[in-house]
């Protein structure tokens, strides 16, 4: 047995049987384990429940970050779709999970986890504002900040309550435009 696929397990018990059944005995079972090896790896559910969080948002700030470095210097608009298209391929690569991990992050101490990838994003974000060919933005911080806080809105709801399949189709193209908007109204008052 091995992290990952404790970690698969973890998931794939989170989607199927929710956060309140999600127990050490179900994971190990799912695993192919035995809960004496869970606990090799973790002491309790609740570390395992957060590695499991911090590896997903591991990989979206990492999809932000990989995005953001690609296109410093790149003109404004280029750079505002490259952010929104990698925030959300990250985000919705794998709906029902991310849909899960939102319990853990609201119920098992995931506001510290959460923070920490939104510092990164953001701190991306600002630095490649800061780059961009075509345009000076007069606080590149606090446009990140609120650019990314204006995804996460739209993304929660997708996730959490679901949305018409039209509204999943639509919502790359309408978060660049709002995203592409948002700073270029910066770009234009510096």
């Amino acid at each position: 047995m091995t992290v990952d696929t404790l970690h698969a397990a973890t998931i794939q018990v989170l989607v199927r049987e929710g956060l309140s059944r999600c127990t050490t005995t179900r994971i190990a079972e799912r695993a192919g384990a035995s809960v004496g090896s869970l606990y090799q790896y973790y002491p309790n559910r609740d570390a395992l429940l957060a590695a499991v969080l911090e590896k997903h948002l591991e990989g979206v700030a990492a999809a932000v970050e990989r995005a953001c470095l690609e296109h410093r210097g790149r003109r404004l608009s280029e750079a505002a779709s490259a952010f929104v298209v990698a925030f959300l391929a990250a985000k919705l690569r794998a709906p029902e999970e991310a849909k899960a991990l939102y319990a853990v992050a609201e119920e098992r101490g995931g506001a510290v986890l959460v923070a920490r990838m939104r510092k990164r994003i953001v701190a991306a974000v600002a630095a490649m504002l800061e780059s961009v060919s075509d345009a000076r933005l007069d606080d590149p911080v606090t446009i990140a900040t609120i650019a990314l806080g204006a995804l996460v809105g739209p993304v929660q709801g997708v996730l959490k309550e679901g949305a018409p399949a039209q509204f999943r189709r639509r919502l790359e193209r309408e978060l660049v435009l709002l995203v592409t908007a948002y700073f270029q109204a910066h770009a234009e008052a510096s």
